[in-house]
């Protein structure tokens, strides 16, 4: 079996929620990239920007773009429905983080 396919789909949905909860102030790409690594969770570039098209496709996401020093920047925030979603996924994330817990010991 391909180990990189399993982390691959169960980093997954966990950068979607990672970006839900960092977007609460408009941010673009590359500072989101700089404050998933200082957190210890870095990414590529070729990862976060197609994921953040798609989820402004599903509207979980707004942007707008700014110049910035005179070089535009595609700002994204969560919108309404980006704010509904993560609320329900903390929810599945916390249920899912007490099952393991039980199971592994913690």
């Amino acid at each position: 079996m391909n180990d990189s396919k399993v982390f691959s789909e169960m980093n997954r949905g966990f950068l979607q929620l990672l970006v839900l909860l960092v977007l609460n102030e408009p941010a673009y790409g590359y500072d989101i990239l700089k404050l998933l690594d200082s957190k210890g969770y870095g990414i590529e570039e070729q990862t976060l920007y197609p994921l953040l098209r798609r989820m402004e496709e599903r509207g979980f996401l707004t942007s707008e773009w700014k110049i910035i020093q005179n070089k535009p920047r595609k700002y994204y925030v969560i919108s309404e429905e980006g704010k509904r979603i993560r609320k329900e996924l903390i929810v599945i994330w916390k249920n899912q983080n007490k099952i393991i817990n039980e199971f592994w010991g913690g």
